[in-house]
């Protein structure tokens, strides 16, 4: 899985969401199985072992396979909220569908196979416009469910450097419900580690700032580029 690639919708990597850092995990290995010369179907099932998610995050064997177990049991309730059709393709709708339809765990050789819902295969697969590419080791070695998704939010617009997103556009995609309602301790518990796992194990580098609407702080802005073109190193915020 060394140099296996993620390929998403940009409605899902905008959807609203709540995973786990293993169910992510699990998810993307089976997403960057996906292959790219074929239609995928919503029969296919994608198979990924403890040992193989210990080798790509580099953690240990039996804490990954106790958490593989936990986090298939889990994922098979686990939903999503999509606002706009893949390749921008049809009028914009709110869909509700899970990630998954079937979840198989096998305890004996420690490995989870799944097969995604029938709603979810379009974002996935036969994408030709509006969605985002990058390598699954990009990712692989955080340990924050949140810098993942921040990171696939900034990949979007890798071409762009900068990215402005609401807070509460930010608090819904997350699904943080009643979590950090105070932004302080938002920034604190999601933004600032987040945005520390991105700068230490992505190939980009990312500073933020916060703009104000009247007296409160309503949008986060993002900065960010490739570290292979840039020679100096960036704060995480000013």
């Amino acid at each position: 899985m060394k140099d296996a690639q993620i390929y998403k919708a940009n409605a899902l990597v905008e959807a609203s969401y709540r995973l786990s850092l293993y169910e992510q995990r699990v998810v993307l290995a089976c997403i960057a199985q996906v292959r790219r010369d074929e239609p995928l179907t919503d029969q296919k099932l994608y198979r990924i072992s403890a040992q193989e998610i210990a080798d790509m995050s580099g953690t240990q064997l039996g804490t990954a396979y106790q958490n593989l177990k936990s986090a298939s049991e889990r994922l098979f309730e686990r939903r999503v909220t999509l606002h706009t059709a893949p390749n921008g393709v049809g009028k914009t709708k709110v869909l509700l569908t899970r990630w998954v339809q079937t979840v198989e765990y096998d305890e004996g050789e420690g490995a989870v196979s799944l097969r995604f819902g029938t709603d979810m295969v379009p974002y996935l697969s036969q994408l030709t416009e509006q969605f985002t590419r990058y390598a699954l080791a990009d990712i692989a070695k955080m340990s924050s469910a949140h810098a993942v998704r921040l990171y696939e939010m900034l990949a979007q617009w890798r071409g762009a450097g900068e990215r402005v997103a609401s807070i509460d556009w930010l608090r819904e995609a997350f699904q943080l419900e009643d979590r950090y309602p105070n932004i302080r301790d938002f920034k604190r518990w999601v933004i600032e580690p987040a945005v520390e796992q991105i700068n230490e194990h992505s190939p980009l580098w990312v500073k933020w700032d916060q703009r104000k609407t009247g007296r409160r702080v309503s949008h986060l802005v993002f900065t960010f580029g490739d570290k292979t073109s840039q020679n100096q190193k960036f704060p995480t915020s000013k």
